[in-house]
Order: C-alpha cells, then structure tokens, then sequence
C-alpha cells in the first residue's frame, strides 16, 4: 500500500472519528508528561488504547490507519517509534513515540504476527504466517530490507512461523505445528539473512531475550515448560515447569522472567521466575481468563496483562518491587475488544 493511499485513509478516518469521539491516529495523546504509556493492539475493533503509566487510565484512542478494517496485532517501540503489525492490512504501520503521529507504513509478508527490534533499532523482524516468510524492515527508513523464506523442509511438515525474538547476533523464530509434541525454534544470522541453527523444544513455543545475558527463553504453553538456551549455540541450559506458559516478557530488563500461564483461566496466570537460580518465585492469580501478553514498565515496577478473546477488553496490572519481584495485583483498565499484543514506551 503506498503512503498517499494510507494518508488518505487516515485523513478519512479523521473525520469520522471526530464525530464518534474517538481520538484519530494524526492526534497526539493527552497523557501527562513523566511516567510512561503502554501501547494496547486491539484486534477486534482496529484501534489502539494509550494507557498512562501514572494513572492506570485510557488517555488516548486511535483508530489504526492502514486501511478500512485494519487487525493490529502486536507493538513494538524502537527508534524513538512505535510500530503496529497490521494483520488485515499486509503492513507495520508507524508511530512517532513521543506524540503517536502517523508516520507511514511498510508492506510485509502477508499473515502479519508477532514481531521484534534489535536494541541498537537497526532491524525490526516481522512473522508473516500466511506466506510462510519474515519480513525484516529498518525502522528509521521504513522500508523493507529483506524478505526471508521459511525452511522449506519444515513448511513441508506443516510449519508456520509464529514468535520471533531479535539480539544483536542473531534473530530467533519458532515454528508451531511441525510435530504433534514438538516444534521448532530457527536461529538467523542478522547479517546474512541465512538460517545458522536450529533446535527441537515443546509444542507451541514463544521466545524471548534479555536485554543483557546470554540465554534465550522458551515459553512452550504445550510443554508447560520455560526452556533456557545458549543465545549462541542452542544448547540446552535448563527448563521451569510453568504450567501452560505462553506470553513473555521480551527484552526484559534484570533477572526476573516473566510469563502468562494462558489457558489456565486466571489461577496462577503471572509466573516470575528467577533466570539466576532457574525456579520460580511464585505468581498471581489474574482477575479474568487468557492471560495472554506481557508489558513492564522500567526494570518491571509495573506489569501490564491483555486478556485476549473476541468479546474480551481488559488489560490487568501489577506491581513489583526490588525486594518482591512477584507480582501482585492493583486493578484492572478497560480498553478496546480483543486486546493483545502491547508495548510499553517511556517518556
């Protein structure tokens, strides 16, 4: 889709919304200055909710521009920007962080889902599982670098990219529905866009890394499993029974690994674990069911929880401390329908 297109839409629906009540994407937010905000996809109704960090409210809500039923899928912040995946709409669509000004948008790989930036905001890799390929784009050009077929022998088995977690090396993404038990994390060089690894984990795998260390972290909901790896060479390190541990807190900042427990209807649905002594240091139990996504503030003071489900719009929230990096409940914010992925952006 080319930007005029999408700056039409977006003036388009500028106008409607004016007269809805709805913020549009070409307005800034009203959030206070200091803090945060977290950054909530919609899906089921194509919008985005800002949330202040200091206030736990919806300050702000913006209805994405990428088209005329846009599906935003999951946000990422990097290079002073933020992106949304666009399901329905083939793209990433981009944010400016510091007012949510509608920057342009990429096309990508169709099937757009989960997706993930380097630290240094050179590369944001973007799954695309109806196509069977990644998108790679540059953040600050918005354009597509490359576009990076899956294995062939693994699309063959019935494969389809679902997570993705990015490093400075290397970029990671796992492959659910290769084995009934088992699938697949790829390891990709950055550089060469080429396939360097791979290893066998539990069904239905999520990836994450921290923003220092050298471990990568596997949620497999199907194995209620954390698996620990070497970034490098993919060797086993350890695992966490998590029973059905899914969303992951990615590029999590300290030794304190977060996790949703998705299909456990809300007993124990935020897990901490602690990746120094690999065990968990317990969970709290969340107020509505699918747990699905996770979002911390700065060295993850405060956490933020998208219950996903079509008639689902809830995002609940926790506090953490030093000394007690458990979980523990404050309340709860009602956003759009079909909350899922999220982001948090600092001020």
């Amino acid at each position: 889709m080319e930007v005029n297109a999408v700056i039409e839409r977006a003036l388009l629906l500028l106008a409607l919304t004016a007269l809805s009540g709805v913020t549009s994407a070409l307005s800034p937010p009203t959030a206070p200055a200091g803090g945060g905000r977290i950054v909530v996809a919609n899906r089921a109704d194509g919008t985005l909710s800002i949330l202040d960090t200091r206030t736990d409210a919806v300050v702000d809500t913006i209805v994405m521009p990428s088209g005329p039923t846009p599906e935003p899928m999951y946000v990422w912040h990097t290079a002073g920007r933020v992106f949304v995946g666009d399901r329905a709409g083939h793209c990433v669509v981009a944010f400016r962080a510091a007012d949510m000004q509608f920057l342009g948008a990429v096309p990508t790989a169709q099937g757009v889902f989960h997706m993930s930036a380097d630290l240094a905001g050179r590369q944001l890799w973007v799954v695309g599982d109806t196509e069977n390929a990644l998108s790679v784009v540059d953040p600050r050009a918005l354009t597509e670098i490359t576009r990076i077929p899956l294995p062939a022998d693994l699309v063959a088995l019935g494969g389809k990219p679902h997570d993705v977690a990015v490093g400075e090396h290397f970029a990671y993404v796992s492959m659910v529905d290769v084995g009934s038990t088992v699938d697949v994390v790829v390891q990709y060089s950055k550089h060469t866009f080429a396939e360097v690894g791979r290893v066998r984990v539990g069904d239905d795998p999520h990836v994450a890394l921290p923003r220092r260390g050298d471990s990568l972290y596997v949620a497999s909901q199907g194995a209620g499993m954390v698996f620990a790896l070497d970034a490098r060479s993919l060797a086993y390190r350890g695992e966490i029974p998590v029973p059905g541990a899914h969303g992951t807190s990615s590029n999590f900042d300290g030794p304190i690994f977060y996790t949703t427990n998705l299909p456990g209807g809300g007993a124990d649905g935020l897990v901490a674990i602690d990746t120094r002594t690999m065990r968990v240091l317990g969970a709290a139990d969340t107020p509505f069911s699918t747990p699905h996504n996770i979002a911390a503030t700065e060295r993850a003071r405060k956490i933020y929880v998208t219950h996903s489900g079509a008639t689902a719009d809830r995002v609940s929230i926790y506090e953490t401390s030093a000394r007690n990096p458990v979980p523990r409940y404050l309340g709860e914010v009602t956003v759009g329908l079909n909350p899922f992925g999220l982001a948090f952006v600092p001020e």
